[in-house]
């Protein structure tokens, strides 16, 4: 019964009367990747972005999990009504609106930067050129100390000012802006291109979006590790007075530079939604794609009537009304209910995975915050989208059901998991910093209780123990600060600083230089190790990205999709996108060995990491809630099968939907593969409460 070959052509290759939707799709199309690029890279800006957000506002990692979160909040004041309301309404303009309120809270994250004082950071190094006799860093015990900013013991007017409001919070306060205008643009253009778009063309389109939406984050991460390089009051200081490097634990990058280029592209993004209209006709070619079973449902179906010739303006009142029982009945599909609770403990792994990857590969193997994010970007990103476009093209080339996607996504993250295994043996050893992790001879690692940063060598001097102002002495160890270091002169001036005659420094001529020892020969000798097997599970695992989500779409009601998706998107984020980034973070700030401080008093960031901590804590969390989410897994394919024979057994029996021989006998072809997705039989006593779409 298949029509004529022109018949059955898409709307993009259909007759001239099709060209106006041809052109509306392939615009919307066009538009929505933008949104999807434009969104996605000011994400991962943001999370490029983590450890020059820390050191400029002397926040830890657990409060900027917060910030990080304040997105998700953002998407769960509006994306339930967006979803259920926006789907009713006119889908591209409600995107459009929510483009220019990203854009808006773009450009509100980087505020801070322009009413803030200068960054300054803790140092005793001299930076003018024309002094090369500087103060002893080793001040005896009868003079008071004064070797930087945070030496001074009376607060000054602009701490006090910053005491009273922290700077933070607009970051805070534009991330959840963001958040509210992200919100339409996921759930209304995948349910709009799934409305319009023909069936076998629908995952590969999906796809194609979702592809590109994982190309955004390859400029975000190489935009942040541009930024990263820059220093932060660049055009506004004397850089030859910088005597810190991008490796340094105290650089902070042009952080507010890339909000400021983000936030333009994403008001870009929002210009071709406007012309788009509210609907595209659904000509009865596309009916004749639809088996009898579900085009007569789609026929006969006021909801889906009107969903697809949306021409008479909505009723608020009955639509809120029906809005309780309409999701009563989603969460009733134990399919979707199951799925549901397998992908927030998944995005729980994931979110605080990729959140703090970046500081993981800074911290543990020793990279600049620039170029760690520029690996993310130019090699384990662009590895996610090919995993993702890879597994569209996989389904669409072997017609995959609702039954081998949900099997082909299961086991390509069973792979990716046991692949991962791998990390927890491409560790590193601590830096050897001197009363940290290492005593003063360097000859005993220390444990966190046993440290002290005082010694017989430099209890002649007047050091403050809060400050992080590292140098490196002949013997191959970091040592706190100059002073800590006993060093009792100096000369140079800025990187060039020599410091002399250092007690503690008990080799060769007793000097030290500027910086942070970098003798961690085995992580540089591990560390491309590691970057390979992060690109293979990367893409392993998205392979299964786009078949996991037409698994969503398929496994409920064609006029739920908007309202699954918004919803889904919603208790993700509620349960995963906010808790993750924070207890993640605040399990981290347990592996620090050194703490900040502020100019105002008070813990900052954390300048030093046990590294094998770090590791067990990062690692093991991540696969740990893996690990849950797989026993899940088991029990939704057994639900997902059970509910598949069940629907064949309901055909069989009543066998009164005017399903035709052949039709079941087909149904009967795919008993392995379960029923497609999209041609579910129907029995006589249908009823759409216990539907499962299966």
């Amino acid at each position: 019964m298949d029509p004529p070959n022109k018949e059955i052509r898409s709307p993009e290759n259909g007759p001239s009367s099709a060209r106006p939707c041809c052109s509306s799709l392939k615009m919307f199309l066009v538009a929505l990747s933008f949104a999807y690029f434009a969104k996605a890279l000011s994400g991962s800006y943001m999370k490029s972005t983590i450890t020059q957000l820390e050191r400029r506002f002397d926040i830890p990692s657990y409060l900027i999990g917060v910030i990080d979160g304040s997105f998700e909040i953002g998407n769960l004041l509006v994306i339930a009504f967006v979803s259920y309301f926006g789907a009713k309404l006119h889908r591209p303009k409600i995107i459009a609106i929510g483009c220019l309120l990203m854009s808006l809270g773009t450009f509100l994250i980087a505020l801070p930067h322009f009413i803030i004082g200068r960054y300054k950071f803790e140092t005793s190094i001299r930076s003018s050129v024309n002094s090369t006799s500087n103060l002893s860093p080793c001040p005896v015990r009868s003079s008071v100390p004064a070797v930087g900013p945070s030496a001074s013991s009376a607060p000054s007017s602009g701490c006090e000012h910053e005491s009273v409001l922290s700077m933070w919070i607009y970051v805070f306060l534009g991330n959840i802006l963001r958040g509210i205008g992200e919100t339409p643009v996921q759930p209304l253009g995948i349910s709009y291109i799934d409305d319009y778009a023909l069936e076998e063309n629908a995952a590969f389109y999906i796809g194609c979006v979702q592809t590109i939406s994982v190309i955004g984050p390859v400029f975000g991460y190489l935009l942040g590790s541009v930024c990263a390089k820059i220093y932060v009051d660049i055009g506004f200081v004397n850089m030859e007075s910088i005597s810190i490097t991008p490796g340094d634990a105290r650089w902070v990058g042009a952080w507010w530079l890339g909000y400021l280029i983000a936030g333009f592209i994403t008001l870009l993004s929002a210009a071709p939604f406007w012309f788009l209209p509210k609907s595209l006709p659904l000509p009865e070619k596309r009916l004749a794609k639809y088996s009898p079973e579900r085009t007569q449902f789609i026929k006969d179906s006021p909801l889906l009537e009107h969903k697809y010739h949306a021409d008479q303006p909505a009723n608020f009142l009955e639509m809120a009304k029906d809005f309780l029982p309409t999701l009563r009945s989603l969460l009733g599909n134990p399919v979707y209910f199951l799925y549901l609770c397998i992908t927030i403990i998944q995005f729980n792994s994931l979110i605080g995975m990729v959140t703090y990857k970046p500081k993981y590969i800074e911290q543990h193997y020793g990279q600049s915050a620039s170029k760690a994010n520029f690996l993310m970007g130019a090699i384990n990103i662009p590895a996610v989208a090919l995993g993702m476009f890879s597994g569209g093209v996989i389904m669409k080339k072997f017609k995959l059901s609702i039954m081998g996607a949900a099997k082909f996504a299961l086991g390509t993250s069973l792979l990716g998991y046991f692949l991962s295994l791998f990390f927890f043996a491409m560790g590193c050893e601590n830096a050897s910093v001197a009363g940290i992790t290492r005593s003063y001879t360097g000859e005993e690692s220390l444990y966190k209780v046993d440290s002290s940063l005082l010694a017989s060598c430099n209890t002649d001097c007047q050091c403050p123990e809060t400050n992080w102002d590292p140098v490196c002495g002949e013997n191959g160890l970091t040592y706190v600060s100059p002073c800590l270091a006993g060093c009792r002169t100096s000369h140079g001036s800025g990187l060039d600083t020599v410091f002399e005659q250092c007690s503690c420094v008990a080799v060769g001529n007793h000097t030290a230089s500027a910086g942070q020892c970098n003798n961690r020969d085995s992580c540089h000798r591990v560390f491309p190790y590691f970057l390979a097997l992060s690109v293979i599970t990367s893409f392993i695992i998205s392979l299964g990205g786009t078949p996991g989500y037409m698994l969503l779409i398929r496994c409920i009601r064609p006029q739920l999709k908007s309202l699954a998706l918004g919803f889904h998107t919603l208790t993700t984020r509620t349960l995963a996108g906010i808790p993750a980034p924070i207890y993640f973070g605040a399990i981290i700030d347990t592996t620090c060995l050194k703490w900040g401080q502020k100019k105002c008093g008070g813990r900052g960031a954390c300048r030093i990491y046990n590294t094998t901590a770090y590791r067990i804590a990062y690692l093991g969390l991540t696969l740990g809630l893996r690990t849950a989410s797989f026993l899940l897994c088991i029990l939704g394919l057994v639900v997902l099968r059970r509910h598949v024979r069940r629907q064949e057994h309901m055909t069989l029996t009543n066998g009164g939907t005017g399903a035709t021989a052949g039709e079941l006998q087909a149904l009967r072809k795919e008993e392995n593969n379960s029923c497609n997705s999209d041609q579910c039989p129907r029995t006589a006593d249908y009823d759409p409460e216990r539907e499962t779409r299966l």
